[in-house]
């Protein structure tokens, strides 16, 4: 099989193509196949030209850190959940979030979200319980990985500077239901940042690893 990668050295360099060769297990998952293409010291691309190691980063390599969120078959996903065998292709395309800026290779800068989350005070800080007995939901929402792929495919969010996307949303419920006393400023927040510009589109339900349900943190936030 073909893996044809978008490669970048640093993030004022241009972006280009490199092409290699893999020839491993079918079960294997996209991150498998980046640690094998990485394995040997002289990596080679598919016409035997020297070249360097691919960059990319994860931490668990068990969808639990979301660490290697990346663009498969034009399809943002974690490398680590994605298995060769259900990609219906005899080519594998790598590339980088879009949304976010490059770092090297398939590591992006994806510290606007926690400032962004940081900005607007996104915080639970003393527990104070609103009442709402809905733990299922709030445990889910604790569930997030920050990993972007909400951002990625979501039509309405751009750089992070106005529109923070549905993690956003998600997170501003979680804290208005763990501690009622701050209800008032994260409802200012959430209007800025999230109600007044989200289409709700819901691509970022689809997409989330975790599965999410944000159209319930929507209805909420909105009640609210």
């Amino acid at each position: 099989m073909k893996v044809k990668i978008l490669r970048q050295q640093a993030p004022d360099t241009e972006p280009y193509w490199e092409t290699f060769s893999y020839d491993g297990p079918q079960d294997n998952t996209v991150a498998g196949i980046l640690d094998y293409l990485n394995y040997n010291d002289d990596i080679t691309d598919i016409n035997g030209n020297k070249t360097s190691r691919i960059g990319w980063e994860c931490s668990c390599l068990q969808g639990m850190c979301g660490g290697c969120a990346m663009v498969i078959n034009d399809e943002p996903s974690l490398a680590c959940e994605t298995f060769l065998r259900d990609l219906e292709s005899s080519e594998l395309i790598i590339q980088p979030l879009k949304k976010f800026p490059v770092v090297h290779d398939l590591v992006v800068d994806r510290s606007v979200i926690h400032e962004n989350l940081m900005k607007s005070d996104i915080f639970i800080g003393e527990f104070i319980p609103s009442g709402v007995k809905d733990n299922e939901h709030q445990y889910s929402l604790a569930k997030c990985l920050k990993c972007g792929l909400c951002l990625e495919v979501c039509p309405n969010y751009v750089n992070g500077k106005t529109f923070f996307g549905a993690l956003f949303a998600n997170d501003c419920y979680l804290v208005t239901a763990r501690n009622n006393a701050r209800r008032k400023e994260i409802k200012k927040a959430y209007n800025e940042h999230f109600g007044k510009d989200c289409s709700k589109s819901l691509s970022c339900m689809d997409i989330c690893p975790m599965k999410i349900q944000t159209i319930a943190s929507i209805a909420k936030m909105n009640k609210i």
